[in-house]
């Protein structure tokens, strides 16, 4: 028989060791450390909401897991750090029971997978499960997608992830891209990598431009610029700075394109000398590169092509190839530099009215 626990410290345990068991260890990219913290209400970002999680068992076995997060005065919650056995009843179980709960506390819409917030993870891979998984992209299982909708929740948006092909040192330029990036030059737009040493100033122009630019994206939230700091204090060791393009304009930040090395499964979980050396070989030089994030300032539009151009540059230098991750089908970034997309992938986001 199935039932349905809200979890609480006893059970904690359960709820983190099911992903290993759901998951191959090379698509394993479980946030052990976010999901303890939330789980003990101490999470950098847990001020903002309540988390709450829930295991479905069956003959005291766990077989499904989720969490539902609210925040105070919205009517949509979301639903999130999904796992399962491919077992439709424990997922319909278990999420009776969340929904139950939600709206219980007023929610009247859920959606997902968000696992808590915009800022820790969201969004569903939704094809393409045969080839090898790439640093930062959700993962899950196949069937996935099927069990939410079976259990009625409808896709409210659709992401992509661009896969380039590998660049020879000899590879032409776009012209398009090219002409754009020297009539921005002449306008007086600088296009730069900072330094190591600058990046904590550097993170808190990102922050301030990106919290303007992503501020209508679904599911997002506001955080402060500590919080945020506090959120990506790693991104400076992971990072190749050459990888790293920012737009300036009469000495202010006006766009930023951020890459880094693909470093796939192996910075997720116990890191440990193997891993601290993987990371040290491929900071300095990668076969492929994951083009994370990109943002230009509204009055500056035209900027997107020449921060494009300048990562083109960079990845040409470097022989390699990348990956344009998770963009919301139809933004513009979805056809940065075309011509040398060899694929695509898909990812989606849920919804259903409770």
């Amino acid at each position: 028989m199935y039932f349905v626990k809200r979890v609480t410290e006893s059970e904690y345990e359960d709820f983190l060791s099911l992903p290993s068991r759901i998951h191959k260890k090379n698509t394993l990219m479980q946030k052990r450390f976010d999901e303890i913290a939330l789980l003990k209400n101490n999470h950098v970002l847990s001020r903002y909401f309540s988390f709450t999680a829930f295991l479905c068992y069956l003959d005291n076995k766990v077989v499904a897991r989720c969490a539902v997060t609210i925040y105070p005065y919205k009517e949509e919650a979301y639903l999130g750090f999904f796992d399962s056995e491919n077992d439709t009843e424990a997922v319909r179980t278990l999420f009776q029971t969340a929904e139950n709960y939600a709206k219980k506390n007023g929610v009247s819409r859920l959606t997902g997978p968000v696992d808590a917030s915009f800022w820790i993870g969201y969004r569903m891979k939704s094809d393409k499960f045969d080839e090898q998984c790439f640093f930062s992209e959700p993962y899950g299982k196949e069937y996935y997608p099927a069990l939410w909708k079976e259990c009625g929740y409808e896709i409210s948006q659709v992401y992509v992830s661009n896969i380039y092909k590998k660049l020879s040192k000899t590879e032409n330029d776009d012209k398009d891209y090219k002409r754009r990036y020297d009539y921005l030059v002449k306008k007086g737009y600088s296009i730069v990598s900072p330094k190591r040493s600058d990046w904590e100033g550097t993170v808190g122009e990102v922050y301030k431009l990106l919290i303007k630019l992503y501020s209508d994206f679904p599911v997002f939230s506001h955080i402060t610029e500590a919080e945020f700091k506090e959120l990506y204090k790693s991104l400076k060791t992971v990072l190749d700075f050459s990888m790293v393009k920012l737009g300036y304009k009469n000495g202010r930040l006006v766009g930023f394109f951020i890459a880094v090395p693909d470093y796939r499964n192996r910075l997720c979980g116990n890191i440990g000398l193997a891993e601290i050396l993987y990371l040290l070989k491929n900071r300095i030089r990668s076969e492929n590169y994951i083009l994370l994030y990109i943002g230009v300032d509204e009055n500056h539009l035209g900027l997107g092509s020449g921060l494009s151009q300048a990562m083109f540059e960079e990845l040409r230098k470097k022989s390699a190839s990348s990956i344009g991750a998770l963009i919301k089908k139809g933004k513009v970034s979805e056809k940065y530099i075309d011509k040398k997309i060899l694929g695509q992938r898909e990812y989606i986001l849920l919804e259903k009215r409770i």
